[in-house]
């Protein structure tokens, strides 16, 4: 499994280079959330798979970066081009960025 820092989240956030998938509960999302994330929870990513983007990277974030670390797993077995944020939506907080909150408008 890939892994990238907050660091490098953040760049690609600035670049628009990645899609940005929020693995987390639906509460978690409103609660806070990177923006630009697309939510689709944990529970329901095998079965909605196929709405992850394959002609770009996709950045997959959970809370602190346990439940990305395998979902990225579960993506990148599936053909996803997938990386998970190490730290997840915490770190990026913790570092001064902002977060959204309610619910994703798509």
């Amino acid at each position: 499994m890939r892994e990238i820092t907050i660091e490098q989240f953040a760049a690609a956030q600035e670049d628009d280079a990645a899609f940005v998938l929020d693995v987390r509960e639906g509460l978690e999302y409103v609660q806070g959330h990177v923006p630009g994330a697309v939510l689709i929870p944990m529970s329901q990513l095998a079965n909605r798979v196929a709405e992850v983007p394959r002609d770009r990277q996709v950045h997959v974030i959970c809370r602190s970066g346990n439940r990305s670390a395998s979902m990225t797993t579960f993506l990148e077995r599936a053909g996803v081009d997938a990386v998970n944020v190490a730290g997840g939506t915490d770190a990026w907080a913790s570092s001064g960025r902002p977060l959204v909150t309610g619910r994703d408008p798509r």
